[in-house]
């Protein structure tokens, strides 16, 4: 019996040595990926240190408490344009990671043989379009890839159902009937078995893929039954305004933060937005930014884009539940007509110096506006031939470029 309490003794102080040593080993990491970062910080300190002693009249100020500027001189260039659909009605684009394949919805180009809608695919490593695969019998709404390597296309349509295609062999592989016209589309990015989509009615339907039939979940809207216009997962990581993941949803009238507790319990947080006249929400992962686009009304004569920054508070001292909420940080101005429910971006800038960009398509000039987030100073206009409807910025090779989408063409713009 003195023989195996000493081996109990052992096998828990072997295990209390292995739970020591991996947190050990998590800890070295952080401090080293901290250490990493403090030393970026000094670098940009002394960076922006310099360029302000050069600049004493500079107005490139930055907001107390958001975001860096990015202090690049470097532009987006005019890199090829393809022309997609000669009939237009191109809607969303998605872009693939692991293929270097951005993704274009459209109507079929032989419409009196394959009727319905798909995407042409275009190779961004050699910058050439390729073939149309069909997918849906009427309009597309959203596209997605998650973070999968074998490149499976999430897609949510009009003809009431969420498709997944295989890019390998070009055919869908997945069909789910959701009972109505499905508005947008996104993929849990904590674990890769699970889907959303976004309904008419303001619901969100959640599909697990090993499981062929039906939905497996619906959360069901709190207030109003509007279209679910958006779709957007934000990963569980060690963020101190905003740790948690979870949906971030957004229809015509409001948004909502779906707080994921378990694998299939999800906790609703209503966001604080301007009610009525919101046509898009996207977000920023890194940073726990979201950016709203307001269309223009009463009190305000142009498109408005509100970058927010998400946050999280306790409920109470003794509770472990918290509440979810946003707070404005910048405002960015377009021009005064919005006629279409078009879709912006938010995006890390391609410099990698912690700044953020936003990109937001301006209906009144047909082109794509770009703003610096820390600074909300206007960068770049990118003209286009009709209004911008979809903008997507990517990485290939090392190279950053930025994709906007009119319904007949695409422009590609490299970052140089």
């Amino acid at each position: 019996s003195s023989l195996e309490k000493e081996q109990m003794l052992r096998r828990q102080a072997e295990l209390e040595s292995a739970q020591s040593r991996l947190q050990l080993q998590v800890l070295t990491d952080e401090c080293s990926k901290l250490r990493k970062q403090v030393q970026e910080l000094k670098a940009l300190v002394a960076q922006y240190n310099m360029s302000t002693s050069q600049q004493p009249g500079s107005s490139r100020t930055c907001l107390p408490g958001s975001l860096p500027c990015s202090q690049s001189q470097r532009k987006y260039h005019l890199e090829k344009v393809f022309l997609v659909s000669q009939t237009g009605n191109c809607r969303v684009m998605a872009f693939c990671d692991s293929l270097s394949c951005l993704v274009v919805s459209q109507p079929s180009p032989q419409s009196t043989f394959i009727p319905g809608c798909g995407v042409k695919m275009m190779s961004l490593a050699n910058l050439k379009s390729s073939q149309y695969i069909p997918i849906h019998s009427k309009q597309i709404r959203g596209l997605a890839f998650g973070t999968r390597a074998d490149g499976l296309l999430l897609s949510a349509a009009l003809d009431n159902t969420l498709k997944l295609t295989s890019l390998a062999t070009n055919t869908v592989v997945q069909t789910y009937n959701a009972g109505r016209p499905v508005w947008s589309c996104c993929w849990c990015l904590d674990d890769t078995n699970y889907v959303y989509a976004g309904l008419v009615n303001g619901s969100i339907m959640i599909y697990d893929l090993r499981d062929t039939n039906s939905h497996v979940q619906e959360l069901v809207p709190q207030k109003s039954r509007c279209p679910m216009v958006s779709l957007s997962y934000l990963p569980r990581m060690a963020s101190a305004s905003l740790p948690y993941g979870g949906i971030l949803a957004g229809t015509l009238e409001g948004a909502c933060f779906w707080e994921q507790k378990a694998a299939n319990s999800y906790r609703p947080h209503h966001l604080p937005l301007e009610p009525g006249g919101c046509i898009d929400l996207q977000t920023e992962i890194n940073t726990r930014h979201c950016l709203a686009t307001y269309r223009p009304g009463k009190n305000n004569p142009y498109v408005r884009c509100v970058m927010m920054e998400l946050t999280c508070s306790p409920l109470t001292e003794a509770s472990e539940d918290v509440v979810c909420s946003s707070n404005p940080v910048q405002t960015f101005s377009a021009g005064p007509s919005c006629k279409l429910l078009t879709k912006n971006a938010i995006f890390q800038s391609p410099e990698d110096d912690g700044s953020v960009f936003v990109c937001a398509g301006d209906e009144a000039s047909n082109s794509a506006l770009l703003w610096d987030a820390g600074s909300g100073s206007l960068l770049q206009k990118l003209p286009a031939d009709l209004p911008v409807l979809d903008i997507c910025p990517l990485e290939v090779n090392q190279t950053h470029l930025l994709a906007t989408l009119t319904e007949k063409m695409v422009n590609i713009y490299k970052w140089q």
